[in-house]
């Protein structure tokens, strides 16, 4: 745990960075808060142990994705726990601290009290691993830094889904963006359509960008340009 700790410390004041990202991307982890940098260190370790022990003389060497999710939800609740970011009752917490629930879909629940700067999501993962859920935070961060995401805990819903809990600014919705205007918004982060995502999935030479509707995507009330408040982003 002190290792974990000095790690995140390590990280956070730029004296070494996390391995798996470049400098723009690795400030999009740091963006996300201490508890996003060790969960990330916990759940790579996770997958290197889980790998290493699969790749043994007399193991048969292949590490599917589901067990990589179990090991690293296991490891991650545990040092969620240890470090108090772990909620039980998540639901009756964040509406008595942050307000009502006013939405939710497939991937989050969204609570906001009127007059507040910031929204707090319970995300779940649509992701093949935990990991890679992880890691769409922090590359969520990098691209769109105007709704970038702070991770403020862990928790588990009613049917076991694992949850990470994160607070995201407030952004005021004049309208739904045009396709036109979501795939300027692409092209300015270097992407291009994949030729098969029906305007709504892009890539790029390390990353992919997936579910860019208009409801993910929208004109900004203040800016009067296209805001993203959520996506599927991951290394390609």
């Amino acid at each position: 745990m002190l290792l974990i700790d000095k790690y995140i410390n390590d990280i956070q004041n730029g004296n070494t960075d996390f391995y798996r990202f470049n400098q723009p991307e690795h400030a999009g982890l740091c963006k996300a808060g201490s508890a996003l940098i060790g969960a990330s260190i916990v759940v790579d370790y996770a997958k290197s142990s889980l790998e290493t022990g699969n790749n043994a003389e007399g193991s048969t060497g292949s590490t599917n994705n589901w067990e990589i999710d179990e090991a690293q939800e296991v490891l991650l609740e545990h040092w969620a726990k240890a470090k108090d970011l772990w909620i039980d009752d998540s639901e009756r917490m964040l509406t008595e601290t942050f307000g009502p629930k006013i939405a939710q879909g497939a991937e989050a629940k969204v609570y906001y009290r009127e007059g507040d700067t910031s929204v707090v999501k319970e995300r779940t993962s649509i992701y093949s691993t935990t990991q890679k859920a992880l890691d769409a935070i922090a590359l969520h961060n990098y691209l769109f830094p105007e709704t970038a995401m702070k991770v403020i805990g862990f928790t588990r819903d009613n049917d076991g889904l694992l949850r990470t809990i994160l607070t995201q600014p407030y952004v005021e919705c004049q309208r739904l963006a045009t396709q036109e205007e979501i795939n300027s918004l692409a092209a300015s982060k270097g992407f291009c359509d994949n030729w098969n995502g029906k305007g709504v999935n892009y890539i790029s030479e390390r990353l992919a960008l997936e579910d860019m509707h208009p409801a993910n995507v929208f004109i900004d009330t203040i800016t009067n340009a296209p805001i993203c408040i959520d996506c599927i982003v991951k290394f390609v």
